[in-house]
């Protein structure tokens, strides 16, 4: 695949415990920031509950719009851990316990001494046609079935398994980011020059996020950030000096916070 082509991941994160707001979800992030030294932005997210159906839809939508898609939670030993089998639904594939699987699962928990009960035994249904993603953390695998790869909810488990995946991924263009920060500026001071100079950069994308900082015994201290972003460096460094000059031109004193990938 050529470099220069934009390729796109969707995430789906799962469990009725995101949406609740008992946990708070620290995957994408970790995702994220996983796939864009290689090339492939996050294009999509969606969180659904521990629902076959609503995972069914969400996962079709998302690997058919998408290169890759990634999907966290619900590959558990418990009763609502149906990740497997609503992906299974999705491809119109069976699933079941598959002895590879099961032998990790059988030699990790003899390791440690702990029990291997029926319900553990769950976490080795793959369904038929996957691969397996190795879990360094607590043995039981994800697996990968197309262009989807299943992964456990917990962030540190979830984090070990990206680690079989990246040899696994065909990336495109990494895209590059820059942030030119405006203290003392809103963002509706900045909003019409934004927005002509987005009109003439089509290939940078141009954003603005208000911040505010509490300062002691006094008002907040607030400001704006520009972030322009592009897989092109060139035309990020002219967009670059273009946003410095937007806020020098509404009064305020630019700050080149510097470039990284993104």
């Amino acid at each position: 695949m050529p470099k220069s082509r934009k390729v796109t991941a969707g995430v789906l994160l799962i469990g009725d415990e995101l949406l609740s707001g008992r946990t708070r979800d620290a995957n994408l992030q970790e995702i994220a920031t996983f796939l864009a030294p290689l090339g492939i932005s996050v294009a999509e997210v969606r969180i659904v509950s521990d629902e076959a159906s609503r995972i069914v839809m969400a996962l079709n939508a998302l690997r058919t719009a998408n290169r890759y898609v990634f999907t966290t939670g619900g590959i558990g030993p418990t009763h609502d851990d149906i990740t497997a089998d609503a992906v299974a639904a999705a491809f119109g594939v069976n699933v079941d316990v598959r002895a590879d699987a099961l032998a990790i699962i059988e030699d990790w928990y003899e390791r440690s001494g702990t029990p291997l009960t029926e319900s553990r035994k769950r976490m080795a249904r793959i369904p038929d046609g996957a691969s397996l993603i190795e879990n360094p953390v607590t043995g039981a695998p994800g697996f990968q079935l197309g262009n989807v790869f299943v992964m456990a909810g917990v962030p540190k488990i979830m984090r070990g398994m990206l680690e079989d995946i990246a040899h696994r991924l065909e990336g495109g263009a990494v895209t590059h980011s820059l942030t030119v920060s405006a203290g003392g500026l809103r963002e509706g001071d900045l909003a019409e020059a934004l927005r002509m100079l987005q009109a003439e950069n089509e290939d940078v994308s141009i954003g603005s996020y208000p911040f505010f900082i509490e300062v002691k015994d006094g008002a907040p201290k607030r400001g704006t950030k520009l972030v322009a972003r592009s897989v092109d460096k060139h035309a990020l460094k002219i967009v670059g000096d273009a946003l410095m000059d937007v806020v020098r031109d509404a009064g305020g004193e630019p700050v080149l916070e510097g470039g990284e990938k993104r």
